[in-house]
């Protein structure tokens, strides 16, 4: 699987009786494709996959699927509970996803010999190939990286840890397997900040939940990064990712609830986040409101 262009995580828009909007969704998908995502990864994350009962999931990916028509690959969501993921990872395969993003288990911690077998187990319930997230309670050793990319079903990592030794050690060790097809991409919250130390050590690819909200500045990052720009990279960074981080900081779960929040501000009506996430208050929302009209700025 070749991916070139921002990873797009979309929201999961719900109306006002609090179900899915799926024609809220499918103009989200299209809005966003236009601006040539290098993949799609719905039922994440950003899209609330927490959330999500089986049924909302299936209509969710079905949905992206239909909306991306094969002109990028549809990466969708499973995790949680293990019963729950594997039921999941089956209807992402009916729907016709590309791959599956293993999220980290639901609430117990385990052993690293739990964990590959936890991925193990949902990779055995789909034909689709999987992609491990590093993250909480899914946080694997360098070891136990290298015994997953043994099974050739683990197509990709995506580091949501931030420890730039560790994922170094992952790219090595998919080197010593004589992998040359594993995607590792920056999965940090807001990674357009720190993906120049990822460039680093071998990490091309990065998750962008901005995108989903403003698409032509993370666009516009993106490809100022790719060309090498340092000036324009920082202006933006500067401008606009740096003021996001310190707005969603603020309060936990931002990450997701400013995004949906950036998007009704902008005339699309995804909806409230769902608990145990929040929506910003007024006064972040005016924050918020000031960065989105600077990315703009930016544009001009």
């Amino acid at each position: 699987m070749q991916l070139h262009g921002v990873l797009f995580f979309p929201v999961t828009p719900f109306d006002s009786r609090g179900g899915v909007a799926v024609p809220i969704l499918e103009r989200h998908l299209s809005d966003s494709l236009a601006h040539r995502p290098g993949a799609v990864f719905p039922a994440c994350g950003t899209g609330e996959f927490h959330a999500l009962d089986a049924t909302e999931y299936d209509a969710v990916v079905r949905a992206t699927v239909d909306v991306a028509d094969g002109a990028v690959p549809v990466i969708a969501g499973a995790g949680g509970p293990l019963g729950h993921a594997r039921i999941v990872a089956r209807a992402a395969q009916a729907a016709g996803a590309d791959a599956v993003l293993v999220l980290p288990p639901y609430l117990v911690s385990a052993p690293q010999a739990g964990l590959i077998g936890y991925v193990t187990a949902i990779a055995d319930a789909t034909d689709l190939p999987v992609i491990v997230y590093h993250r909480g309670l899914g946080a694997f050793t360098p070891e136990s990286i290298a015994q997953l990319l043994t099974d050739p079903r683990v197509i990709g990592v995506k580091d949501g840890v931030g420890d730039i030794a560790a994922a170094q050690q992952f790219t090595l060790a998919a080197q010593r397997a004589g992998r040359d097809d594993v995607l590792f991409f920056n999965g940090l919250l807001t990674a357009e900040l720190s993906q120049r130390a990822y460039q680093a050590i071998g990490v091309p690819h990065y998750s962008s939940a901005a995108f989903a909200m403003a698409p032509a500045v993370a666009t516009a990052f993106f490809h100022a990064h790719e060309s090498g720009d340092q000036t324009r990279t920082d202006e933006i960074l500067t401008r606009f990712y740096e003021p996001l981080v310190v707005l969603r900081d603020r309060v936990p779960g931002y990450g997701v609830s400013l995004i949906k929040a950036g998007l009704r501000a902008r005339g699309l009506p995804v909806g409230a986040v769902r608990p145990p996430l929040v929506d910003p208050t007024l006064t972040d929302l005016v924050e918020l409101e000031r960065i989105l009209d600077e990315g703009e700025d930016l544009l001009r």
